[in-house]
């Protein structure tokens, strides 16, 4: 089979000599081509080049949950077709690995490059389902590029932690569990919106719901993970379904504790719960708008503010290799 392996040299949690020892496992069951990044949105100009050239069957992404993210949108630049589209394959490398733990993968990435050979020997793969986000129509928005997700987005607070944890980790901070809780205080203490919420969800043939503070869109579970522990927004997401909303429409210092009690607690059967919550399972459309730009995440990547940012699930969009 001839691959493509896309490493990120600055991915948290391998080093120089670990990536070696990856490539040359791989490359004794591939044909290898080993591409490592060098800029932002590289791993998905490399992705997007191998899909156009016709001749690569796996790409793999060697490092975290955003070098994920850019691959897939290299592979999709054109459109899902998983059935001719180079299968994705992932060892895990950055902080988190949501989507690789999510798939089953071990977080080691030599034990993951183990059961990769493993599935790649036994020919194990799955279809799996992403979600895209999009410009909305008639808005300020409109022009924004699509973008796919392969475990989650967030309008609102939630984003606005993530942007938090990138200005600390760009002033030369390692992304830590520690470093992200922190951010989630801050954040808590400066939001302007999150006593009296701006979104409003939008879905066709549904009356709209105003007065959301925060949106997390999950197309996974768990939402994520702190340490070993998974956290679960909305534990009906799957791989084989559509898209989930956890919604909060208010968040003072006593429900905001509640909730992050609840979201630390929560299990496979049980999210965050309560009369300022909404939980929604498997939404294949629907529109966040908000009355103020409010930051934006995809993958636990900050993307700015957004005021709208419309949703689609799509149920068959890739093939994974597991």
């Amino acid at each position: 089979m001839r691959a493509l392996l896309v490493v990120n040299p600055a991915a948290t949690t391998t080093s120089a000599r670990v990536r070696d020892v990856i490539s040359t496992a791989l490359a004794s069951d591939l044909k290898l081509e080993v591409a490592t990044t060098e800029y932002r949105g590289h791993a998905r100009d490399l992705a997007r080049r191998a899909v156009e050239g016709g001749e690569t069957e796996l790409v793999v992404s060697l490092g975290g949950d955003g070098t994920v993210n850019e691959i897939v949108n290299g592979l999709l630049h054109h459109g899902p077709d998983p059935d001719r589209l180079p299968q994705l394959a992932v060892v895990p490398g950055g902080s988190t690995n949501v989507f690789a733990r999510a798939l089953g993968l071990p977080n080691d990435a030599v034990e993951a490059t183990g059961a990769l050979l493993d599935a790649l020997r036994a020919g194990s793969s799955r279809t799996v389902g992403l979600g895209l986000v999009s410009g909305t129509p008639g808005t300020e928005d409109e022009g924004v590029p699509d973008r796919w997700f392969t475990f989650c987005a967030g309008l609102g607070f939630d984003a606005g932690v993530v942007g938090r944890v990138e200005q600390q980790r760009e002033l030369g901070k390692r992304s830590t569990h520690a470093l992200y809780l922190r951010q989630v205080a801050r954040q808590f203490v400066a939001d302007p919106n999150r006593r009296h919420g701006s979104i409003t969800l939008e879905r066709p043939g549904q009356e709209p719901v105003p007065g959301l503070t925060t949106a997390i869109v999950c197309n996974t579970a768990p939402w994520t993970y702190l340490g070993n522990r998974p956290v679960y927004a909305s534990p009906e997401a799957s791989f084989d379904t559509a898209l989930d909303l956890l919604g909060v429409s208010k968040m003072s210092t006593l429900s905001g504790t509640r909730y992050a009690a609840q979201l630390l607690r929560s299990t496979p059967e049980r999210g965050p719960r309560g009369k300022h919550t909404l939980a929604l399972h498997d939404l294949t459309e629907f529109t966040l708008q908000s009355q103020a730009a409010l930051p934006f995440q995809v993958d636990g990547d900050h993307l700015g503010l957004r005021m709208s940012a419309s949703f689609t699930g799509v149920r068959r969009a890739l093939r994974v290799i597991v």
